[in-house]
């Protein structure tokens, strides 16, 4: 990520203006900085290029993220389709490629403003998936819903199965206990190890085909950390198919992985208004599909198995 930082000398001059002046850049193109979500005053994202600063202020811009520029057009982003709408919840599959929620150099092109705009008014955002992960998400229609869901997550009482393509090895079925932390010898992976002092996570796992150049598995995952699924099967041996980050192979069978194959399928959870379960299910997209039909296998179905 490529960003520049100021500090505001005197007081009076407007956002646009400002950025304009530091970073040698036309107005026109500082106030498209803002626009996107590019600019930050006192370390909170500034919508308005018309806002006046005050002398000290800190004003950070992101000029790059990904390699790409924030002023670069944004590729149209795929859309969701609602699995189940009532008065507190909707339920969601995101798309594969559709970033879970803003990124520090641009706002839109996520689910979470695409579900706000869906709404009406902000989206009450539960839980996350990684940008290639699709599948099953949740939002509260409410403040008090957002908070009961978030609680089902937070206190493990959620119940989520994915399925995914990963590569050879991996045993009929079995638990991953090991705990998560950064890798530091590789920015933007996170190793599972207990050599490291890690937050704890679990898995169980139940593999549906084990073939000479890839497995379909189920996942059951008993918490919710980051690249938890990602990471367990990497040090499984296993990575997912299309899984660059953490080494997951391009092909396998003749067949391209061209994403991380890797779906949130079905999630189960207490409804915040009625207490009843709520069981959700998204149909497996077509590129992790081919590896089903490969294998010969069905997709699971009905109640998620605790382990």
């Amino acid at each position: 990520m490529k960003r520049r930082t100021f500090r505001v000398e005197g007081a009076g001059r407007a956002v646009a203006e400002a950025v304009a002046g530091e970073l040698g850049l036309s107005e026109a193109q500082a106030r498209e900085l803002v626009d996107v979500g590019a600019v930050y005053v006192g370390g909170k994202r500034c919508r308005d290029a018309k806002l006046r600063l005050t002398s000290g202020q800190v004003v950070a811009v992101v000029l790059e993220e990904g390699g790409t520029s924030s002023l670069a057009q944004a590729p149209e982003a795929p859309t969701f389709r609602v699995l189940h709408e009532d008065a507190e919840v909707l339920a969601v599959d995101k798309p594969a490629g559709l970033p879970a929620q803003p990124t520090e150099a641009r706002v839109g092109g996520n689910l979470v403003d695409q579900v706000s705009r869906y709404l009406g008014r902000e989206a009450g955002l539960v839980h996350r998936l990684d940008r290639e992960t699709s599948g099953v998400t949740v939002f509260g229609k409410s403040a008090r819903a957002t908070s009961a869901l978030a609680a089902e997550f937070r206190e493990g009482r959620a119940r989520k199965r994915y399925v995914a393509a990963t590569g050879p090895g991996l045993p009929a079925s079995g638990k991953v206990d090991l705990p998560l932390s950064k890798d530091p010898s590789r920015p933007g992976r996170w190793r599972a190890s207990r050599a490291a002092n890690g937050v704890p996570a679990l898995t169980y796992f139940r593999t549906l085909y084990a073939g000479p150049e890839f497995c379909v598995v189920e996942l059951l995952p008993h918490t919710g950390r980051t690249h938890q699924l990602r990471a367990h099967l990497t040090a499984l041996g296993a990575p997912i198919l299309g899984d660059a980050r953490y080494g997951g192979a391009a092909r396998a069978a003749g067949t391209e992985a061209a994403r991380c194959l890797l779906h949130a399928h079905a999630l189960e959870l207490a409804h915040p208004d009625t207490g009843r379960t709520l069981s959700v299910e998204a149909p497996v997209p077509e590129d992790l599909l081919g590896f089903f039909t490969l294998a010969g296998v069905a997709v699971p179905s009905g109640a998620v198995p605790e382990k």
